[in-house]
């Protein structure tokens, strides 16, 4: 029987959860792959730290190389975060003749590419479920279960952060600021969450989904995205009253020869069941040609629930170890006959305060008609202030085309703010 070896980088959160499982279900996890298993060195900043858990000290190490260049090592698990520093530490693995999994959204997301080169090159594994999704089976899904659909659509929920924040603004009334800070109190957002409410998180995750999921390459700086931080309380509120939720979607989409994908703050109708993924939960909404509409649940992010999905993908190394495993590394990337197109044609909610007075609503108006955008619904939901609130949801229009528009309305001494601009999508 083999005895297969584990290096751990890192021992944050999610290292800990991975320790812990290994530890608690080695019975169940022996048994699953026939061979024993043990995590032999463990790579962290400071070996004298106090740890809210129990681990031999002996294992660890500041060394990356005691662990990379350990000829008993099998598997190395990367959990540590960055980008540059965990992308080299990878590389010098398949060098040296390791698989490798990791729970880096970042690295995966910038370096993939060459990453699914460099695995291949030295007939080793890579494996990355824990980055999209935490404890939901989102790669594996699209990788195995789904694999002989042609997947048409994906929409979701896939940061935990951002949704936590508009679950409490919906639900509690809060505004962005104080349902942020009780965001980081209870640790779903960092001291510095300016990646999460900014969309970039979720445009790392994005980018993966889009090369696991349609074989494109998209670097996450080529994507569309808008983060949170200018919903209010009242865009909350008018969406409510709208028979809307507002949540922060990633989206990729086959449109005929067209391919379309965004990070943005959206307009959900109310029965759909992504508008009701609340907190830190996430979920992902797919549609396959075969399968047809599907949607994945869970926490999307944790110490366990993400540490499952490392063990789950140490797991299936290890039934590849047991075999011939080379080629063994998943690669996605393939050339795809579609026009890339970014964001796309979408329907608009547009929040702006005006000034209340006789002939502002005609000529706003007559600005979005003189750029051929065509109006849905106008409501106004409040008078006899001196400046109120004016809100439009467009029929589809290109962005690019709205904020010209939006530019010559803003001009209008009529006009104090464009306070919000928000998708509208019609999820069937």
């Amino acid at each position: 029987m083999k005895h297969i070896k584990i290096g751990l980088l890192g021992l944050g959160n999610i290292g800990k959860g991975v320790w812990n499982i290994i530890e608690n279900n080695k019975n169940k996890v022996e048994s699953y792959i026939g061979s024993s298993i043990e995590i032999k060195k463990i790579l962290v900043r400071d070996i004298q730290k106090n740890r809210d858990i129990s681990v031999p000290k002996e294992i660890l190490t500041t060394d990356p190389n005691k662990i990379i260049q350990d000829p008993e090592i099998d598997i190395i698990v990367e959990v540590m975060g960055g980008i540059d520093t965990a992308f080299e530490y990878i590389k010098e693995s398949f060098k040296n003749g390791k698989h490798v999994v990791t729970a880096n959204k970042a690295v995966i997301a910038t370096y993939g590419d060459i990453l699914y080169e460099l695995a291949k090159k030295y007939g080793v594994a890579l494996r990355y479920e824990a980055s999209v999704g935490g404890g939901i089976p989102i790669i594996n899904t699209l990788t195995q279960s789904l694999s002989a659909n042609k997947i048409d659509e994906l929409v979701g929920i896939i940061n935990g952060t951002t949704n936590y924040i508009l679950t409490q603004m919906s639900d509690f009334e809060m505004d962005f600021n104080e349902a942020l800070k009780l965001a980081q109190k209870k640790g779903y957002a960092e001291a510095d969450p300016t990646s999460d409410i900014e969309g970039e998180d979720a445009a790392f995750k994005l980018s993966i989904l889009i090369s696991v999921a349609f074989g494109i390459r998209i670097s996450p700086n080529e994507i569309p995205r808008e983060g949170i931080t200018k919903i209010s309380k009242k865009d909350i509120e008018y969406a409510s009253q709208l028979g809307y939720k507002i949540k922060l979607l990633a989206a990729a989409k086959k449109l005929d020869k067209n391919f379309e994908f965004y990070v943005h703050p959206t307009l959900v109708p109310i029965h759909h069941p992504l508008a009701s993924v609340s907190n830190e939960f996430n979920a992902l909404f797919i549609r396959g040609n075969a399968v047809g509409e599907l949607m994945l649940y869970g926490k999307g992010a944790g110490s366990m629930p993400t540490g499952s999905a490392v063990v789950g993908d140490i797991l299936e190394i290890c039934k590849i170890i047991k075999t011939d495993y080379k080629n063994q590394s998943i690669d996605p990337f393939k050339e795809i006959n579609l026009n890339i197109i970014g964001e796309g044609i979408s329907q608009y909610y547009i929040h702006t305060e005006v000034v209340d007075k006789p002939g502002v609503l005609g000529k706003i108006a007559s600005t979005f008609s003189k750029y051929n955008i065509s109006l849905e619904s106008v409501v106004q939901r409040a008078r006899g202030n001196q400046s109120v609130p004016l809100i439009f949801i467009t029929h589809e229009v290109e962005r690019n085309q709205l904020d010209k528009a939006l530019e010559e309305i803003k001009q209008n001494r009529f006009v104090n703010e464009i306070a919000s601009i928000l998708r509208v999508e019609n999820l069937s």
